[in-house]
């Protein structure tokens, strides 16, 4: 709580939950959360994701915190978060990576070794974005659907 000072008296003002705290709990909230468009959710079948596919995009998207900077979590890391093999990971990202969604860039480190890839997920924000218009129009002409069906007359 917060204390907000008039003159001689104290008001105690309480701290607004969040709406993703109120949703989830502050607890769960307070160990992090991940922005995830619901286009991403809604074209997997468009995008030809099996449910492995979309869950490796779903992590490598927690690890994407800013536009700039690319994601870069161990093949491990990731067997590790989804309970499969590394060499697995491996090929799903190949797979992902011939769909144009995603483009592993190899990192070094400053003595040379090999370091866990870069994931440009670019590919993915530009399919997204290409099939964004059709279901903005589908998701337009549902709710014109829904609005003229409850009226007087309906669909007519």
């Amino acid at each position: 709580m917060s204390n907000i000072t008039n003159s001689s008296e104290v008001v105690k003002k309480p701290k607004s939950d969040t709406k993703a705290e109120k949703k989830w709990g502050k607890e769960v909230i307070n160990n992090g959360f991940c922005m995830i468009p619901s286009l991403l959710l809604q074209a997997q079948k468009r995008l030809g994701l099996n449910p492995t596919q979309l869950a490796i995009l779903l992590q490598l998207a927690d690890y994407w915190w800013e536009a700039d900077n690319k994601p870069y979590p161990s093949k491990q890391a990731l067997s590790d978060r989804l309970g499969i093999g590394s060499r697995q990971i491996q090929r799903y990202i190949a797979e992902l990576e011939k769909a144009g969604l995603v483009t592993r860039i190899e990192r070094t480190g400053d003595n040379g070794g090999k370091l866990s890839n870069y994931y440009d997920l670019s590919g993915l924000v530009a399919k997204l974005k290409k099939f964004e218009p059709e279901f903005t129009a589908v998701k337009n002409e549902a709710k014109a659907n829904r609005k003229k069906v409850s009226q007087r007359g309906g669909l007519k």
